[in-house]
Parts: C-alpha cells; structure tokens; sequence
C-alpha cells in the first residue's frame, strides 16, 4: 500500500496540460476567419469534447489509463497537431500572396506559432516512455525506453547540489512543463538544448517542428520588412 501511495504521490496533476490544450482552443477561436473557417469551429468541438473525456478519466492526478482513455489522449493531441499543420500551409500562403492585412497577418503568424509550440509540447508529453500515466504509475524497469533524454537523466554524477535533483537521486521523470520548454527552444533554436531525441519517431517530429518554426520565422520576418518598406 505504501509502494502504490508512493506512486501516485508522484502522479503528474492533469490541469498544466489541460491549460495548454485550452489555450490552443482560445487561439483557434481568435483566429481571423479566413482561417479554416467554419471547419475550425468543428476542430474546436471535437478537441473539446476530448478534453472532457480525458479530464473525467483523471481530473486532478494522473494515476487512471485504459486502453480507451490512452487512444482519447492521443486522439486529441494529434488532431491538434495535423490542424497546427493545416494552419501553417494557409499562413505560409497568406504571408506569400501579400494580400492580407499586415498586422492582422503577423498577429495570426504568432498565434499559430504559439500552438505549434503547445501542440509538439502534448505530443512528446503523451508519447515519451509510454505517456504521463506509465510514467509516474510502473516502476522504472516496466517503463517504455525512453524517447528523450533529458539533463536530469545523467547528473547523478555531478556535483551534490546538481545530483540532487537527477533521476537516479531524487526519482525525477519528466512532467509538462519540460516537455514546453523543450519545445520552446526547439521552434526557436531549430535545434535540441538540453534534451536529446533517441528515437526515430523523437527526431523526426523535433525536426518538423524545427522546419515548421523556420518558415514561420523567415516569412514574418520577410513580411515584417515589406511593412517597414
């Protein structure tokens, strides 16, 4: 009993997730109509009622996963990822024709960027080592291998001070907030920071990301200069 209240103790809170899956609804909301339209609305409503399910299976901790509420997880962050997708061809082609309003455009530009960023971020969440629930839930040699690694996953042999917070020392695993980051510096450094793709799965949704924050970054900063000009 000890052993599970241990575990569960160290049960990653569902609601950083379910705040960054809400954010990404508010901005497809926000969104200037040419924008998917009305399709949108419908994207909005299915990720919604996803959100919903996936909330009611753990709606403060996540200790519960069947097999059903697993594919629900992974169901909506792959719809928010293939709509990020579908949102970054329509910028690319509104910032190429020139036609829109300009800073209407570069607002709608960092708005799809910040959902890219969110989305990759749920994604590696929900994939890496089995998902949030296998991670906290099985002990370590049940776990998936890993698809990242991250700083903590190797400072057991560092200083005190710094070994006192790696996995070896202190039981650390990754929890939302360093999965945003990681993405965050990714979409702006096009390349890893502190934690490394293992798989090939890791490195090619690191490298969509990379690719996707480049052409974003290359034509806002090209529009941003026919303004100026």
């Amino acid at each position: 009993m000890a052993d599970v209240q241990q575990e569960r103790a160290h049960a990653e809170h569902r609601w950083p997730a379910a705040i960054g899956v809400l954010a990404i609804i508010g901005s497809y909301v926000l969104l200037p109509p040419n924008f998917f339209g009305v399709v949108r609305y419908g994207v909005v409503g299915v990720c919604l009622a996803l959100l919903v399910a996936v909330i009611v299976i753990n709606p403060h901790r996540m200790v519960r996963q069947t097999a059903w509420s697993r594919r629900l997880g992974v169901v909506l962050v792959v719809v928010i990822g293939v709509t990020n997708q579908g949102l970054l061809v329509v910028l690319v082609q509104l910032l190429v024709q020139n036609t829109e309003d300009g800073p209407t455009l570069l607002l709608a530009a960092l708005q799809v960027w910040l959902t890219n960023v969110i989305g990759f971020a749920l994604l590696y969440w929900e994939l890496d080592r089995g998902g949030p629930v296998v991670r906290t839930q099985r002990t370590r040699s049940e776990i998936p291998p890993a698809d990242f690694r991250f700083p903590q996953d190797e400072d057991h042999d560092a200083s005190p001070e710094v070994a006192a917070h790696s996995s070896k020392t202190s039981d650390w695993l990754p929890g939302f907030v360093d999965y945003l980051y990681f993405s965050l510096s990714d979409s702006m450094a096009f390349s890893p920071t502190d934690a490394m793709p293992l798989t090939h799965r890791a490195k090619l949704l690191m490298g969509l990301e990379a690719f996707a924050g480049f052409v974003m970054l290359a034509l806002v900063i090209a529009r941003g200069v026919s303004l100026l000009g």
